[in-house]
């Protein structure tokens, strides 16, 4: 699967607004975005009004910006969710946030969901006992999520042991002293903070 290589920061200015993309830098003075709020590139400040169109494409751009999933990927989200029971926007918005990777971020083991990728990928997580790498393997309620015995005397690790719980949404229970989450149950819009705009996207796919 392709990757991007270049600064995210950039990302975030294309989009008009913070995607949260590397971490606690996010939160900070530091964040370039603070800096410089418009689009990059020479006529960056002075584009014209979008239309329709690129409202849609713009907001499908930011969702898969802020997941970090590809064109193939996200398009296998929504078919997926439109033939679910239910609003099709939410049902995509459930199923991105039911990523393996987005998990790990959600319960504070990642500070950014790259670096929560990069921790899945290296295998550090079994899920109801078992090894799981795949970063878009989808959880599902009353899944366990914990970390392998052989990784917890790691540095990285012993250091999530000892912090204190932020605020966890309600679809998710976290035990940093036994490294160790769980799923309550499937997450509802009112669940996901991010500004989206669900509805464009499927507008968007359903022309």
């Amino acid at each position: 699967m392709a990757t991007y290589r270049e600064a995210k920061c950039r990302l975030c200015r294309r989009e008009g607004g913070k995607l949260f993309l590397k971490g606690d830098k996010c939160y900070t003075g530091k964040c370039p975005f603070e800096k410089r709020p418009t689009p990059p590139g020479v006529h960056g400040a002075g584009r014209k009004k979008v239309s329709e169109y690129g409202q849609q494409l713009r907001e499908k751009q930011k969702v898969k910006r802020i997941y970090g999933v590809q064109e193939g990927q996200f398009r296998a989200y929504y078919e997926k969710a439109d033939r679910m029971k239910g609003i099709t926007g939410e049902n995509m918005l459930s199923l991105l946030e039911r990523r393996l990777d987005n998990v790990i971020f959600r319960m504070g083991i990642g500070a950014s969901r790259s670096q929560a990728r990069q921790l899945v990928n290296h295998g550090h997580f079994l899920v109801n006992g078992k090894k799981v790498n795949i970063p878009s393997y989808i959880i599902k309620v009353g899944d366990v999520i914990t970390v392998k015995e052989n990784k917890t005397s790691n540095k990285y690790f012993e250091t999530i042991k000892a912090m204190k719980v932020g605020v966890m949404p309600k679809w998710l229970e976290f035990n940093p002293e036994k490294l160790e989450g769980k799923i309550l149950s499937l997450p509802a819009r009112d669940d996901i903070d991010s500004q989206i705009a669900e509805h464009m996207i499927v507008e968007l796919y359903s022309k």
